[in-house]
C-alpha cells in the first residue's frame, strides 16, 4: 500500500487547480484530503460518500438521454399504443413537486439532478402521446398547467416550506400511483406496445448509452436495451441514505423501486408478445378473405346439368 501511495501522491498533490476545486466541491475538504492527498482507503465514510457522488453524477448524466429512445420510438411508430398518458401526467407532477422541494431545501444537486432532466423528457412524451391520440389541443393546456404549477411551487411567497413538505409526502404517493396506470395499460394490451424497455430503467454509464443509441440502434430493438430505471431507483436509495437525511424522499425511492420492478417484470414477460389489439385486427383481416374464397369456390362449380356425351344432330 505504501508503494501505491508513494506512486500516486505526486500526481494527486499536483492536480490542476480546476480539477482540485471540483474534487473539493464534490467530496468536501476533509474527504478530498483523505482520499486523494493522503490516499487513505480505510476511510469508510469517505469511500461511501465518493461512491454515492459517483452514482449520483452517473445518474444525472444518463438521465439527460434516458427517455430519448422512448421519444424516438413514439415518433417512428406514430402510435401511442401501450403508453398511458395518465401515468406520465402523475409522474411529471410528482417530479415537479420533488424538484421544487429539493431545490428549496438546498440538498446536494447530485442527489436530485436527474429529476428536472427526466421531467422535461416526460413532458415531450406526454405531448406526443396526446398528439398521436388525436388530442393535440390538450397538449397546450397540459404544458400551460405545468408552467403554472412550477411558478407556484418555486415561489416562497405562495407556498411555504411546511406546505411544500406535505406536497412532497403526497408526491411520493403520486409517484407510486404514476406506475399503476402504465402497469394496467400493459396488462390490458397483453403486450408492451410502444413502451420502451429503456423507459423503465434509469442508470447506465453515459458512454454505454451513447454507444447503444448511435451504434447499436440500427441493429437492436429498444427492448434489448438495459433496464436503467430499475437500477437507478436502487442507486437513489443508496445515495439518499448517504447524503440526504429525509425520510420523505427515501420512502418515495423505495416505493418507486418496487413498482419499477413490476414494470420490468412485465417487460420480460411480454418481451415478444404482440398486443391483443393487433392480434384481433389481424384476425379480422383474415375473416373476409376466407369468406370471399368460400364464395368463389361455391360459384366456380355451378349447379347445373352435368356434361353429356350424347351426340347432337
Amino acid at each position: 500500500m505504501d508503494s501505491l501511495r508513494s506512486a500516486l501522491q505526486p500526481v494527486t498533490h499536483n492536480l490542476p487547480t480546476p480539477i482540485h476545486d471540483l474534487g473539493v466541491s464534490i467530496l468536501g475538504e476533509s474527504c478530498y484530503k483523505k482520499l486523494l492527498l493522503d490516499i487513505d482507503i480505510e476511510s469508510t465514510e469517505c469511500i461511501k460518500l465518493a461512491i454515492s457522488k459517483g452514482l449520483g453524477i452517473g445518474i444525472i448524466g444518463a438521465s439527460s438521454i434516458v427517455k430519448v429512445p422512448q421519444i424516438l420510438k413514439l415518433i417512428k411508430s406514430r402510435s401511442a399504443s401501450g403508453i398511458s398518458f395518465l401515468s406520465y401526467l402523475l409522474e411529471t407532477s410528482a417530479y415537479l413537486i420533488s424538484l421544487a422541494y429539493n431545490v428549496r431545501q438546498e440538498f446536494p444537486f447530485s442527489t436530485y439532478g436527474e429529476t428536472g432532466l427526466i421531467m422535461v423528457q416526460n413532458v415531450v412524451i406526454a405531448v406526443l402521446v396526446l398528439h398521436y391520440s388525436g388530442k393535440a389541443s390538450a397538449a397546450g393546456l397540459f404544458v400551460a398547467a405545468l408552467a403554472t404549477g412550477a411558478f407556484t411551487l418555486f415561489s416562497k411567497n405562495i407556498v411555504d416550506m411546511k406546505t411544500l413538505g406535505y406536497l412532497q409526502a403526497g408526491a411520493g404517493a403520486l409517484g407510486v400511483a404514476a406506475k399503476l396506470p402504465q402497469i394496467l395499460a400493459v396488462w390490458q394490451e397483453g403486450g408492451t406496445g410502444q413502451l420502451s424497455a429503456f423507459a423503465v430503467s434509469d442508470l447506465s454509464t453515459i458512454l454505454a448509452l451513447i454507444f447503444l443509441l448511435l451504434v447499436l440502434e440500427p441493429l437492436l430493438t429498444i427492448k434489448t436495451q438495459v433496464f436503467n430505471y430499475l437500477l437507478g431507483s436502487l442507486s437513489r436509495i443508496f445515495t439518499t441514505l448517504q447524503e440526504v437525511d429525509d425520510k420523505l424522499i427515501l420512502y418515495g425511492f423505495v416505493a418507486g423501486f418496487a413498482l419499477n420492478a413490476v414494470l420490468a417484470t412485465q417487460m420480460v414477460y411480454y418481451w415478444n408478445a404482440p398486443a391483443k389489439k393487433s392480434v384481433k385486427s389481424k384476425q379480422r383481416e383474415k375473416i373476409p378473405i376466407a369468406a370471399s374464397s368460400g364464395k368463389s369456390t361455391a360459384t366456380s362449380t355451378p349447379k347445373g346439368k352435368s356434361p353429356t356425351t350424347r351426340r347432337r344432330g
